[in-house]
């Protein structure tokens, strides 16, 4: 199963994208993250990498991420240092993660929608994330 997280810079905004996607995700595993870690503003990417290894369903402490029982996991972001940081995370990450260059309210849906899919994949999740730039609102 292809896990998810999500990275704003407000922690209580991570947690109300990660709770609206919850709604389509099934058994999906969608981590929220958000904050600088005092109670402000930002991100910080020791969070985001206990995030991506919380998604991937391990401690991610394996080379190839063989200790978790995800087969991936799509990171969605909200403003530039969070994809610095998430970058950063995924790299320290044991688990094979990607970032998604989507809008993290919609990608996030998208994704998690894409998740339920048996045979998805941390690719097919990522496409149907970023698919989301194109939905029209009106």
């Amino acid at each position: 199963m292809v896990g998810i997280v999500v990275v704003s810079h407000s922690e209580r905004a991570a947690e109300g994208i990660a709770e609206v996607a919850a709604e389509m995700a099934g058994d999906t595993r969608i981590e929220p993250v958000g904050g600088d870690g005092k109670g402000g503003i930002g991100t910080v990417p020791d969070a985001i990498e206990d995030a991506i290894d919380a998604a991937a369903g391990g401690s991610g402490d394996g080379a190839d991420g063989s200790d978790s029982d995800a087969d991936g996991v799509v990171v969605l972001v909200d403003l530039g240092s969070a994809v610095m940081n998430a970058d950063v995370a995924v790299e320290l990450s044991g688990a094979e993660a990607v970032i998604a260059d989507a809008p993290v309210l919609e990608g996030a849906v998208n994704a998690a929608v894409a998740a339920t899919d048996p045979s998805a994949t941390v690719e097919s999740v990522r496409e149907q994330a970023e698919a989301a730039r194109d939905i029209e609102k009106l």
